[in-house]
Formats: C-alpha cells, structure tokens, sequence
C-alpha cells in the first residue's frame, strides 16, 4: 500500500535527520519538521483505509469514523502551524510571499478532507448500526416456495409473509442498505396516510409506498430484501383502477377499509 510505503520513508527519513541532529550536522527544528512528517505519513495511512479507500463492510464501527475524522483533524492542525511558520518568514524577509501558495494550497485540501471524513463518518455509523441488526436477526433463507396467502394477479403480485410491518423499526435498515446497494436514496413516494390515499378511501398509516418498478433491477432487490425478513408487499407493474395509481411496491400489509386490495 501507498500509504504503508510513505510510514516507512517517513521513518527512514526521520532516523536519519535525528542521527545528523545528534552530532550537530543539522539544526534541531529539522528533527521536528521529520517527527512531523512521520505522524502526518500516519495519519494519512489511516485516511488512505478509511476516507479514501473503499469501505470494508463487513468490520464496520463507529470508531472507525471516529479515528478518521481524528486523523483528518490532525492533519489540518499541522498544516495550519506550517501556514503560520512561513507567514512569519515571509513577514521577516526570509523568503518569498510565493512559498505560502502551495502550503495554503495544502491546507485548503486537507480542510476538504476533515469536511468529507465528518461526512463519511456518519455514513460508517449508520452501515455499522445496519451490521449489527442484520447479526441480530436469524438468517431466513431465500423464498422458494409460496408459505403463506401470496398470490399474483395481472399487473400485481402479493407476498403475505409475516403480514407484518413496523415502520419505525424495519424502515431505517431497509433505506440504508438501498443506499449502500445502489448509491441513491430509497425512493419513497408516500411515507403513510396521504391525501391521495384518503380520496380513495383507503387508510394507509404505517405502509409505505416505494417509486420503483417490480420487474427493473431496483425492484427486484426490494422484493428479495422484504421476502428474506418476511415483510409483506404489494408489487403493481401499472395503473390498477381502485387500488395503484401507478407502478409502485407497497411495503406493509394491504391497506384498510377495503379488506385486503393494496393502494
């Protein structure tokens, strides 16, 4: 790794400069500079796993996110420091204003970065609470056979499973994993009771209604995800008079007022 072979340069570098520091041949402050160096290499090292890398989801933690944004915010007080040192440089005539350009330059990217890793920490979060709910639950195998009322009808299929939905416990992990699956947010076109709902006379609390087509590639997902918790469906490839207004995946169990037909 990049990041492991900079650590190891750091070192080296850092052992030498201190060797020549001991018998005079360099100035102190150059020995502070390399111990500078070496823990930005590490820092950096922890970014390059972290922020920069790809996320390894199976030993997600919150302390991932935390060591993260740690080292972003390090790396951002050491450049500040070298921004300051050379502004006083500049200021005594020791070298040129130009020489504060690439380290601001530097600054301002590292700065990008501590705003990033705030933001990716957050994402760590919450894959880490999704882990810990999809261990804490039994593994169901895959649907192959029809257990429960499921039945398919021209334009709709319906998966009975559990006849259970708890909006405020199974929806959360259900947007983070489409998230993480397709890198957009779960389109959700009717989160409960609507008005649309209500003009067609049916009671919609606690169901959620999902803007994807059963048959496209996002669908299908949905519909294996809900059948391996056992969370019940209503699937409509179209329009459906009384009961769709267009093609949708209704989560939950039918709604209300019209015995079982789906919104």
């Amino acid at each position: 790794m990049l990041a492991d072979k900079k650590i190891e340069t750091a070192k080296q570098s850092l052992q030498r400069i201190a060797d020549l520091v001991k018998v005079g041949a360099l100035p102190r402050v150059r020995l502070e500079e390399a111990e500078l160096d070496m823990t930005d290499a590490e820092d950096d090292a922890i970014l390059a796993r972290t922020l920069y890398g790809d996320l390894p989801i199976q030993n997600l933690s919150e302390k991932m996110g935390e060591d993260m944004v740690a080292a972003a915010q390090r790396r951002v007080e050491r450049q500040q420091n070298r921004v300051i040192l050379a502004q006083r440089m500049v200021v005594d005539g020791v070298t040129a204003a130009s020489s504060l350009t690439p380290l601001q330059d530097e600054l301002k990217m590292r700065e990008l970065n501590l705003s990033l890793a705030h933001s990716r920490a957050k994402l760590i979060g919450e894959l880490a609470s999704l882990a810990r709910f999809e261990q804490s639950m039994q593994q169901v195998k895959a649907v192959t056979t029809l257990e429960y009322k499921d039945f398919v009808a021209a334009g709709m299929e319906h998966y009975e499973g559990s006849g259970l939905f708890n909006e405020s416990r199974d929806l959360k992990p259900l947007e983070i994993a489409f998230v993480k699956k397709f890198y957009r947010p779960l389109p959700i076109s009717a989160d409960g009771e609507t008005a649309v709902h209500r003009s067609m006379g049916f009671d919609h609390r606690g169901r959620v209604d999902v803007a994807l087509h059963p048959a496209a590639r996002e669908g299908i997902w949905l519909k294996n995800y809900l059948r391996a918790r056992g969370i019940p469906y209503y699937a409509f490839t179209r329009a459906m008079a009384g009961s769709a207004t267009a093609a949708h995946i209704h989560i939950g169990p039918g709604s209300t007022k019209l015995h079982n037909n789906a919104d």
